[in-house]
């Protein structure tokens, strides 16, 4: 199916508007993805370009990179969440499971919710067999966390037209690929429906510090002007904020402090709140069963 088979157009001007619990009155979205970058591989991205242009293999500078929000990025970002009180999503490549099993067994530890992020980080349209990937990166993630993860997102938010199908079919409810709507929607698949949570790549350490090249205090500025005007707006309907971390970027010394003041400034006003995908999910199914 192409995109619009799956979902039909809809103004968000013209629809009944979606309401939170009494108290709340927005919900901010933590991501933090895990991912696995195989040294025998380019690298999923690059920090340091290459000496003279030439690609390299293995790409040990920028490997090292990654590997150091492994080791010290990460554990920054888990002690700075549990302060302002937010727990995240934490999408992951299955492989991380079984490459750094310490870090997943901390975010469960945490009562993190686990989302699978493919297996490892290889997009969606290089795969040979999509549907395979997608039941053994379920599978693991289920082995090691004693639940089936609810949610997914594609490795670079990939998908070729088929891949929703092969989730559905995989039991995952929910994606955060599409930033196509302020509000959660459903879509169709050849197994059921799934639902796009309201994602967004404005608000994304990649997108601002890796391919922008903003300076560190970005994270702060351009998220609390998008909470400015969403907050404002969700007098009237309810509205959902995601902010996506990657350790080798957030979890680093002249960005963390940025980030955190961000989430504290943002969770201290009334109203606010941080929910995972799985929350978000049931709260927008029982609108739904509500509405009939």
């Amino acid at each position: 199916m192409q995109p619009r088979d799956r979902l039909s157009f809809s103004a968000i001007t013209k629809r009944p508007a979606l309401r939170f619990p009494s108290g709340i009155r927005l919900v901010v979205w933590p991501v933090l993805a895990l991912e696995e970058w195989d040294i025998s591989r380019p690298m999923a991205r690059m920090v340091i370009s290459p000496p003279q242009g030439q690609p390299q293999l293995p790409d040990m500078p920028n490997w090292s990179w990654h590997e150091y929000g492994m080791r010290v990025g990460f554990w920054r970002l888990r002690k700075m969440l549990g302060q302002v009180g937010a727990k995240p999503t934490v999408t992951l490549n299955a492989r991380v499971c079984e490459t750094y099993p310490e870090v997943v067994e901390a975010c469960v530890e945490n009562g993190w919710e686990l989302n699978a992020h493919s297996y490892d980080q290889v997009p969606m349209h290089k795969l040979d067999d999509q549907r395979g990937v997608i039941m053994k990166s379920m599978d693991i993630i289920e082995k090691f966390w004693g639940k089936r993860p609810r949610g997914w997102f594609g490795p670079g938010l990939t998908q070729t037209y088929e891949t929703l199908d092969y989730l559905a079919e995989a039991g995952v409810e929910y994606i955060g690929d599409w930033v196509l709507d302020d509000e959660p929607v459903t879509l169709k698949t050849t197994h059921g429906s799934v639902v796009a949570l309201p994602y967004n790549f404005e608000l994304h350490d990649i997108v601002m510090m890796a391919l922008q090249h903003h300076p560190s205090e970005m994270m702060y500025r351009r998220a609390l002007d998008h909470f400015t005007c969403l907050y404002e707006e969700s007098g009237e309907r309810a509205k959902i904020m995601a902010i996506a971390c990657h350790p080798y970027l957030s979890g680093v010394p002249h960005r963390i402090g940025h980030v955190q003041r961000t989430f504290e400034e943002i969770l201290s006003r009334d109203g606010v709140v941080a929910w995972d995908g799985s929350r978000i999910l049931d709260w927008y199914l029982a609108q739904q069963g509500q509405r009939g």
